[in-house]
């Protein structure tokens, strides 16, 4: 599947913004539906949002929903998730994610995830 390199993050303060990046370095990543999804401590790890393989399609969890972006240029082979107006409950280490095969959308990705990256941290001060 190759590798998955999430970076990006960082110590923001409440109300601020961070634009996190996930490279790919599959050559099929253009035919891939691909998600983001995030951990806080102590807590499981949860969908964030999901986008289609072209970028026409996308689904978010509800608390994030309005506040974050997600998007992707597959002639750079990356995926982006911005983020508005964080929150403290938004801290958590965040993971892009791609399924195993090209069959998964953006609707079914919360349950498709199945390579991950390496994770980067977001930490949102109150």
């Amino acid at each position: 599947q190759g590798q998955l390199v999430e970076s990006g993050g960082g110590l923001v303060q409440a109300g601020g913004s961070l634009t996190l990046s996930c490279a790919a370095s599959f050559l099929t990543f253009g035919s891939y539906a691909m998600g983001w999804f995030r951990q806080a401590p102590g807590k499981e790890r949860e969908f964030v949002a999901s986008i289609s393989w072209s970028g026409g399609g996308t689904l978010y969890a509800d608390s994030v929903k309005g506040r974050f972006t997600i998007s992707r240029d597959n002639t750079k082979n990356t995926m982006y998730l911005q983020m508005n107006s964080l929150k403290p409950e938004d801290t958590a280490v965040y993971y892009c994610a791609a399924p195993s095969d090209q069959y998964a959308t953006a609707q079914t990705m919360p349950e498709r995830a199945a390579h991950w990256g390496q994770g980067t941290q977001v930490t949102v001060s109150s």
